[in-house]
């Protein structure tokens, strides 16, 4: 069925679109939206900035997280205290150096490992795939999978409890937007994975909300000899996804979508050309995501809407109060003169709070929440 045009109104000073052509006297857009990014919206337009504040009590409260100071390595991974977590999925980083000596099970929901370092071989119930850094692995509920890396990995982990982690719905830009769905790779019953049977005795471990069972077999239960459905593992690199772009509009968030779950979704932000139109917004709009907390794992290249974020830190907004651009990066932008980003990112974007672990207490920048201010001297 056809949607029916929105209602609106307009007042006061105002561009006559959004992201486009702002008033010179009130040059800050802010976005209300509703439903993260797919919802109704309102822009607002603003004299000053609006991150900014002078001083800042309590919370919610913008934070960021240096998260390669933990110590994280592990060998299994859901040992590895959650940085972030709420009933829907929980936010881990992992670090595994050493073949795993035992392979484990997830009973509570779907696992994404983001590869922020490191290569190697992961070996599951549907056969063997390499892995490499900027690889996603997005591993179903209930299945049976070591690693054996190559060299020292680290990941991003993403438990989706309870969730079944899918494609987001592309809309009239097609099945074929962003990434085609042939392009994840996925696992094969190779001599790599024949080799690796034997007769010895293996343990598994299975994880079940916080209990832990450890399981004994007489072989390797990895010992498939072949399989056929839908369910499965699969691999998907970053330099495999092209962006949706635009020349004269900036487009929100929600069109790097790479996963979607019922109560989140995932986002890979990669490489793209900067909006051409003189009169097009060219950074990050400030925004009012009231519906979802927004979290940032930043793995390459330079993050320019920030200042002071290197690979490896984490931010996380809690839903409630509006964020965007630092001032340096504003100006910047609004000057010109850059055509393209670098960064490499994954945001992940939850309907429920998400409660900060005491490791990221540990590896904390206080410093985030005064990163707003603007002295001028900033580019």
């Amino acid at each position: 069925m056809p949607k029916r045009f929105p209602f609106t109104h307009r007042e006061g000073t105002h561009s006559r679109q959004a992201h486009a052509d702002l008033p010179a006297e009130a040059p800050y857009e802010r976005e209300m939206g509703r439903a993260g990014f797919y919802g109704p919206a309102t822009h607002l337009h603003h004299r000053h900035p609006p991150t900014g504040w002078t001083s800042w009590e309590g919370e919610p409260r913008p934070h960021a997280y240096d998260l390669l100071q933990l110590d994280a390595e592990y060998p299994v991974p859901w040992d590895a205290p959650p940085v972030l977590h709420n009933t829907d999925c929980q936010l881990r980083l992992w670090r595994c150096a050493d073949a795993m000596p035992r392979p484990v099970r997830n009973a509570d929901g779907d696992t994404l490992l983001f590869t922020h370092a490191g290569q190697g071989d992961l070996f599951c119930d549907f056969g063997h795939l390499g892995y490499r850094e900027g690889d996603y692995l997005v591993i179903p509920r209930g299945t049976l999978w070591r690693l054996e890396p190559g060299a020292p990995s680290t990941f991003l982990v993403v438990d989706a409890t309870d969730q079944v982690l899918g494609l987001p719905d592309k809309g009239f830009a097609g099945a074929h937007a962003v990434f085609d769905p042939a392009v994840p790779d996925l696992p094969a019953i190779d001599e790599a994975f024949l080799a690796q049977q034997d007769e010895n005795e293996w343990q598994v471990v299975i994880r079940h909300g916080d209990q832990r069972a450890l399981v004994t077999f007489p072989f390797n239960p990895l010992d498939a000899a072949g399989w056929h459905g839908e369910v499965c593992v699969r691999r998907l690199n970053w330099r495999d996804i092209r962006p949706l772009t635009s020349p004269r509009f900036h487009l929100p968030p929600s069109v790097h979508t790479t996963f979607a779950a019922e109560h989140f979704v995932v986002c890979t932000f990669v490489p793209r050309p900067l909006e051409t139109d003189p009169g097009a917004l060219k950074v990050p709009f400030y925004h009012s995501n009231d519906d979802y907390d927004e979290v940032i794992f930043y793995h390459a290249g330079e993050f320019f809407s920030r200042d002071n974020i290197r690979p490896g830190m984490l931010t996380f907004h809690p839903r409630g109060f509006t964020h965007g651009p630092h001032p340096g990066a504003y100006r910047a932008a609004m000057r010109g003169g850059r055509t393209e980003t670098s960064e490499v990112a994954v945001m992940i974007d939850t309907r429920q709070d998400l409660r900060p672990g005491k490791s990221a207490h540990d590896v904390e920048w206080t410093g985030y929440i005064d990163s707003w201010r603007d002295d001028g001297n900033s580019a």
